[in-house]
């Protein structure tokens, strides 16, 4: 047996047992003086068992000198072994909190399912919330490393879990949680109550929250282009971080943060703006992990500064990212949606937004796309008919465009001055064809940005697709194909096909001379379809079935023109009648004209010096 080092305490221990058991045994002695056998037997065991109780006691004691020395007058909130865990859970939420830390373990949303149809989580071992402060004597804590007392009370339809970490009677830290009957949204707040004379206030206290975003699609990469850290700061100004690579920001006076996934949002939101905030947001996304459980991993750190006690007061939001969900708060929170910038994201808010959200009131949802589709192509329908009646007007002028080509093959400035005068006298602008498709472009990217974040369509099937927010999947390759996917998706192949039968109409009444040295304009345009075949593949079906109905209605909305409405040689007569008239000057064609000759005439003086 090894022999142990000489301990004097364990010593004085012992010495002290043996007083107590002597006492004892003095006054609980038997009558007869005979001690049988089995009597000194019981004498040894309880001695024995004196002993090791003896060792347990001076561990502990020793574990609490060290705990003591680590930790000073905070030791006790260490001190606890165990973990409690206590339960809050409305109409919406369903929550779990963990006496550790004071903070929530798990939380998943009642009237929701992840593509696996099992429940949705937004937290499950994924988060830290963290206060961290300095001590009068040096030492820097963490709340999360605290064991709180917990208390939960119900009063009014609210219920409120309060967290308390004592040091003393009169000294300790509160963590309390409120939440109502039907709401998103939880009240929040960390304070503390005689505390000040064990803080250090004159060194800066820290929050810092972290939490990685669960993947809740089929397509874990398209679901990743809408996981984004997002923020209000200044004058409610909204920034992003990165959402295809790992970023950080720092930003003033921020009003909340937003760690998004995809159609559901974690939001906090403070009381008072916080001065200052460090953001990161890091890129989990691995394509090589088939079933990959997360796609960022977020975290913000936000300085405090408390000249008494703590005193912070916070609301945070776990829901859906709806836009009619968000806005009922009046706290700007609906803006973490990123319907485009600009007049693409006004557009979605004002136009699209209500009038899809009336639409799918009272109709399926794929037929609600289709309905809106028809609504967008009749408003655009005069710029169509513009844009179409441009195009006959350059196919009737093509031969006379072809003899100018031919005649002044050698002289490129010559050749353009005598194509814009033919231009000019016709009455044709070969910018016309080109304004109508720009005027339609803020709709175009409006929509773009829209189908990617309609909450409505999430889980919503039409005809084969079985989730109008996801790709629709009809055939599983079982391999993957770079770009393209594992699957084939058929609303993509009925969009690329319409936007080809598309594109060969709008070419064929086009009259666009080849220039020596520049791209085929024609073979960029059969290239968009193939784009949309491969790109779209993994895109929202609800996008594609858009862009699809909408080629086939122009497609028919152009044959309704070309053979009901516009007569081609009506065109011609009047375009030959224009030729007869006086040349107004002015114009786009005219200025483009004297910018040529003038162009020319420098060029010839810089010839003959």
């Amino acid at each position: 047996m090894e022999n142990k080092k000489f301990d004097p305490w364990q010593f004085v221990g012992f010495f002290l047992i043996a007083l107590i058991l002597t006492w004892m045994l003095n006054n609980q002695q038997p009558t007869e003086e005979v001690v049988t056998e089995n009597e000194k037997q019981t004498e040894v065991s309880t001695n024995t068992a004196s002993e090791s109780s003896s060792e347990v006691v001076l561990s502990n004691s020793l574990k609490d000198q060290q705990m003591t020395v680590a930790y000073g007058a905070f030791s006790n909130l260490f001190q606890v072994n165990t973990t409690e865990e206590l339960a809050l859970e409305n109409e919406k939420l369903s929550i779990v909190f963990s006496s550790k830390g004071a903070q929530i373990s798990s939380l998943f949303l009642k009237e929701f399912n992840n593509y696996k149809e099992k429940p949705l989580y937004l937290i499950k071992e994924n988060q830290n919330f963290n206060y961290s402060f300095s001590t009068s004597d040096g030492r820097v804590l963490n709340t999360a490393d605290f064991y709180f007392t917990p208390k939960i009370k119900e009063r009014g339809g609210k219920q409120t879990l309060t967290f308390t970490a004592a040091v003393s009677s009169s000294q300790f830290i509160v963590f309390e949680y409120q939440i109502n009957a039907d709401s998103y949204m939880i009240d929040f707040s960390v304070r503390s109550e005689g505390m000040v004379r064990l803080m250090n206030t004159r060194k800066q206290q820290n929050i810092t929250w972290d939490l990685k975003a669960f993947r809740n699609s089929k397509s874990i990469e398209y679901e990743n282009r809408y996981h984004e850290l997002t923020y209000s700061f200044e004058d409610d100004k909204i920034d992003y971080l990165s959402v295809s690579s790992s970023d950080e920001e720092e930003d003033n006076n921020v009003h909340w943060i937003a760690f998004k996934q995809h159609f559901f949002n974690s939001i906090l939101i403070p009381a008072k703006s916080f001065e200052s905030v460090w953001f990161t947001s890091e890129s989990l996304l691995d394509s090589d992990i088939v079933d990959q459980q997360f796609t960022k991993k977020y975290h913000a750190e936000i300085p405090v500064n408390v000249s008494g006690e703590i005193l912070q007061n916070f609301q945070w939001y776990f829901g859906p990212t709806e836009y009619k969900t968000l806005a009922k708060y009046d706290l700007g929170i609906e803006e973490s949606i990123d319907f485009g910038w600009g007049i693409f994201g006004w557009i979605n808010k004002y136009v699209f937004v209500p009038t899809f959200n009336f639409l799918s009131s009272f109709l399926p949802y794929g037929i609600a796309i289709i309905i809106m589709t028809v609504l967008v192509r009749l408003v655009m329908s005069p710029v169509t008919y513009k844009s179409y009646v441009s195009q006959i007007k350059m196919k009737v002028l093509k031969p006379e465009v072809d003899v100018i080509t031919e005649k002044f093959k050698d002289d490129s400035v010559k050749r353009q001055q005598e194509t814009m005068a033919l231009y000019s006298k016709a009455g044709a602008n070969p910018m016309s064809g080109c304004l109508p498709a720009l005027i339609q472009l803020p709709v175009f990217y409006a929509l773009f940005s829209f189908f990617p974040v309609a909450f409505a369509l999430r889980q919503k099937s039409f005809l084969w697709a079985d989730d109008l927010s996801s790709y629709d999947s009809v055939l599983e390759l079982g391999f993957n194909i770079p770009f393209y996917g594992d699957h084939i998706s058929l609303f993509p192949i009925l969009a690329s096909v319409a936007i080809f039968f598309y594109t060969m109409m709008t070419t064929a009444q086009q009259s666009v001379p080849q220039q020596p040295g520049m791209p085929n304009m024609k073979v960029i345009m059969y290239i968009m379809p193939f784009m949309m075949l491969v790109f779209f593949n993994n895109y929202a079906s609800g996008l594609s079935l858009y862009y699809f109905v909408s080629n086939l209605l122009t497609i028919i909305l152009m044959l309704v023109i070309k053979n009901f409405i516009v007569d081609d040689e009506k065109i011609l007569a009047k375009i030959e009648e224009n030729k007869k008239k006086p040349q107004k000057k002015g114009g786009f064609s005219a200025r483009l004209q004297q910018a040529m000759e003038q162009a020319e005439q420098q060029n010839k003086a810089r010839g003959k010096r």
